[in-house]
């Protein structure tokens, strides 16, 4: 197996990995050495194209996650030590150049973030532990969440729009209300995410998660006025009026706990 450590902002090292020092959160560039590595571990990939799992009328990559039908001569596990943020950004460029086949695993800097509660926190977990392939939750910005993503106002007011999870309205809002947007975490099931209302109580100054409906589904839509889309602590650099989180074809081959 070829091991590769993305090392995120952090001094961790992983014995017998190859160890690449990265920035807190790395960018497309920083990244281009892994998209060189996966064309070395597979030059060509006989599976079905992206393109062809849509057109296909077998809808079983909607269903629970699977293991990656690729089969490369040499198994390529990646493994990030870092932030959630970190996380996501190796699996956005993971994602973008399609070699999501590859395994990937996490040593986080936080054992507590929301990541972390789902993939561990051990080194010896990332090191041998076994794949256990979770969906791969992006949005139409194309970016993959690691841990959570949360939808709010820009100007940190009550949200102004409509979120909805599959066919269940989660938020309506006229910004005159107590709802403040909401957040949003994969599964490690199908149909692949799960989110709950953001809100503020009477008598409290600050927001909170409104645990008491949690929809889960296969997407997540929004339109509205001035919306902050923040995946795994990263704000978009500008609000937008519409946004989607969705599935994606392909599953993440997570090395994690049970």
């Amino acid at each position: 197996m070829r091991l590769i450590h993305c090392a995120c902002g952090t001094d961790t090292l992983i014995k017998g990995a190859e160890h690449h020092t990265l920035p807190p959160v790395p960018s497309r560039r920083d990244l281009k050495f892994l998209d060189a590595i996966a064309r070395e571990v597979l030059p060509v990939d006989p599976t079905p194209s992206l393109q062809e799992i849509a057109a296909s009328p077998n809808v079983s990559h909607l269903g629970e996650p699977a293991l990656a039908p690729q089969q490369p001569d040499e198994r390529l596990r990646i493994i990030v030590s870092g932030t959630d943020a970190a996380l996501s950004a190796v699996l956005t460029r993971m994602m973008r150049a399609d070699y999501l086949w590859a395994e990937i695993a996490y040593v986080p800097s936080d054992p507590s973030s929301p990541a972390a509660v789902v993939w561990g926190t051990a080194v010896p977990l990332a090191v041998d532990g076994p794949v256990h392939p979770i969906p791969c939750i992006r949005n139409d910005a194309g970016l993959v969440v690691a841990g959570a993503a949360t939808l709010t106002h820009v100007d940190g007011a009550p949200y102004i729009g409509e979120i909805v999870v599959d066919n269940d309205v989660l938020v309506r809002s006229d910004g005159r209300g107590r709802a403040f947007g909401a957040r949003l975490v994969p599964t490690t099931h199908t149909p692949g995410l799960a989110a709950a209302a953001i809100r503020k109580p009477r008598f409290r100054r600050q927001t909170l998660i409104d645990a008491t409906f949690t929809p889960s589904g296969r997407a997540l839509q929004s339109g509205g006025r001035s919306i902050l889309v923040t995946v795994d602590g990263v704000p978009a650099k500008r609000p937008v009026e519409r946004v989607t989180f969705y599935r994606h074809l392909r599953d993440i081959q997570a090395v994690r706990e049970l």
